[in-house]
């Protein structure tokens, strides 16, 4: 019997989880992303820009939804632009759209195992893992109630459940506290922290204070370029009392935006 190495047995790492270089991506015929270099590893990021800047369409991208019409893209190592078979990479993707589909009359955790199952789980974890995606979300009382009864909120933490039954490398959420209550927010902020421990986790919002809370990078976009990354505190020291918003994040966001589409810069 042949002794097995620690570096064998060691898991897979990546210089980045997440590498785009010149990325270029089209939403219908518009090029929403265009020229994108991006690298993100493990921890909380958070994707902030105005509408129309090209953040659900990076999301899809990233989530092998759509297919880039340029540039370079790899996601834990592999590249992902023109690769004829996903799936290996797929199976250690958890996506949230904006608006996801389900079926009206199954029930939470159908709807959760049903997800898995198009992950691919393995058969026998599939019940462990549902039920610890309900209860991180909250929705443990919830869990054998029909999709079709569930608030908005609710549903929005039941699409959160699926993202996160496989325990993904790489976690993208698509404005995820739409419908939530202020205590829900707080309490999803530090499931964030908490995922962010071991993954790859991209949220995409409006919400700045959501994003200076609960995220250790901070990625602004806007026309389909990057604008800036950095931490919450680098977004911070870029405003200044006369800039807009209510908060010092908010203001640094608007500084940012405004010396983009002047040319000036800081």
């Amino acid at each position: 019997m042949r002794l097995v190495s620690a570096a064998e047995t060691a898991p897979t790492t990546h210089p980045w989880v997440v590498h785009a270089d010149g990325l270029r991506v089209r939403a219908g015929r518009h090029l929403a992303v265009d020229g994108l270099d991006l690298r993100l590893g493990t921890g909380v990021h958070g994707l902030l820009g105005p509408n129309g800047a090209g953040k659900t369409t990076l999301m899809r991208a990233l989530a092998t939804v759509l297919q880039p019409a340029g540039g370079r893209l790899a996601l834990l190592g592999e590249p992902v632009d023109g690769r004829a078979d996903l799936r290996p990479v797929r199976r250690a993707l958890g996506y949230l759209p904006q608006q996801f589909g389900f079926y009206p009359r199954f029930t939470v955790r159908e709807f959760v195992e049903y997800m898995a199952w198009l992950k691919e789980m393995p058969k026998p974890a599939v019940p462990g893992a549902v039920q610890r995606a309900i209860e991180r979300v909250g929705l443990a009382a919830k869990a054998d109630a029909r999709m079709k009864t569930l608030s908005g909120g609710m549903l929005r933490r039941a699409g959160i459940a699926q993202a996160i039954v496989n325990d993904p490398a790489v976690l993208l959420l698509d404005e995820p506290t739409v419908g939530l209550d202020p205590e829900q927010r707080l309490d999803f902020r530090e499931l964030l922290r908490d995922l962010g421990v071991d993954s790859c986790v991209l949220v995409s919002t409006h919400l700045v204070e959501d994003v200076v809370a609960a995220c250790t990078d901070v990625v602004l976009i806007n026309e389909g370029t990057l604008v800036f990354q950095g931490t919450p505190d680098d977004l911070i020291a870029q405003g200044g009392d006369g800039d807009a918003g209510d908060s010092p994040a908010e203001r640094g966001y608007s500084a940012l935006l405004r010396r983009h589409r002047t040319g000036a810069a800081r």
